[in-house]
């Protein structure tokens, strides 16, 4: 009777485990409304860059303008106390002189913070968004300053990442949305490409990387890195790289994270509920080489505006919780 009942005691609590673990696969987001940087008539917010904090307050940076996508935009940034109440500062990067590669916008910016400096990593585009069809030709560039206040100086080797000239590769059409990182004393670029005669739908993503954070950054050999995905949000994850993966892609990458040892060849840990569109996020431990990162815990989104009453997209706040709901 003692074994039964020592058995039965052992099944249940090899039950409860493995529910438990069931559980924790799972990584549910949450949106909530934010102060400064929210719905705004006739105001456009959109690609915020992941977050970091500069002394006691958090920086931001985002496409703003006056239609719906960022193919006629300007770079802003703001600043907050707790991450919720946020106040504008303005215009962080214009577009670029005429008949450059940026000249008609600038865009899905991103930040690293190293040498000292800060590099605002940005997306620009050469044209017209009126001229239809319309088939954005996106290169990433990078602005430096000794300040996240700015001013922001354009560095002469831009841009630092162009689409392939090889049709036949994934990102033979455009390059866009750099995520940095730094490992092994090296500065890894994850980003989106596209290749010529695909759809948005059929965005994969790779990886440069650099010596310096200027560059000069060089594609991986074994890109795609991961053959899906439309927005680009990594992170320092222990020893590893973590990558969230939204709605764009193959099924069974699709609305998960993703897990490398050695940031290249990916692997599912976690299943992804109410992935965040657009997603930057605050990765304390993105630049140090800690080797302690976590998965981040809270960020900033493209919000869904109601297009029916004249909407345009604004920012968003989201929290990633492990478990249940």
């Amino acid at each position: 009777m003692n074994i039964l009942r020592r058995n039965i005691v052992v099944v249940f609590l090899l039950l409860s485990i493995s529910v438990l673990a069931q559980d924790l696969q799972t990584v549910v987001t949450s949106d909530y409304n934010l102060k400064g940087i929210g719905k705004e008539n006739d105001v456009m917010r959109r690609d915020p860059s992941d977050i970091i904090k500069v002394g006691d307050l958090f920086y931001v940076w985002y496409s703003k303008g006056k239609i719906s996508s960022g193919y006629d935009a300007t770079i802003w940034y703001a600043t907050s106390l707790d991450g919720k109440n946020w106040e504008e500062q303005g215009m962080a990067l214009g577009k670029g002189k005429p008949e450059t590669w940026e000249e008609n916008s600038v865009f899905t910016p991103n930040i690293l913070v190293a040498e000292g400096k800060y590099w605002l990593f940005y997306t620009g585009v050469s044209k017209d968004y009126k001229k239809k069809p319309y088939s954005p030709d996106s290169k990433i560039g990078i602005a430096v300053s000794t300040s996240p206040n700015g001013p922001w100086k354009r560095i002469s080797g831009n841009p630092v990442l162009k689409n392939s000239n090889n049709r036949e590769e994934f990102d033979s059409h455009l390059v866009d949305d750099a995520c940095l990182i730094v490992r092994e004393g090296r500065y890894l670029l994850y980003y989106k490409g596209r290749q010529l005669g695909k759809s948005a739908r059929e965005t994969k993503m790779g990886v440069a990387i650099a010596d310096h954070p200027q560059g000069p950054y060089v594609k991986h050999e074994e890109n795609p890195v991961i053959p899906g995905n439309h927005e680009v949000l990594v992170w320092p994850q222990g020893k590893g790289v973590a990558a969230m993966i939204g709605t764009v892609g193959p099924e069974h990458i699709t609305n998960t994270i993703r897990y490398a040892d050695d940031g290249i060849h990916f692997t599912k840990i976690y299943d992804l509920e109410n992935s965040p569109t657009a997603g930057g996020a605050y990765r304390p431990e993105a630049f140090t080489q800690s080797g302690t990162g976590e998965m981040p815990e809270w960020g900033v989104k493209i919000g869904k505006p109601n297009r029916q009453k004249g909407e345009l997209p604004f920012i968003q706040g989201f929290k990633l919780v492990r478990g249940s709901k």
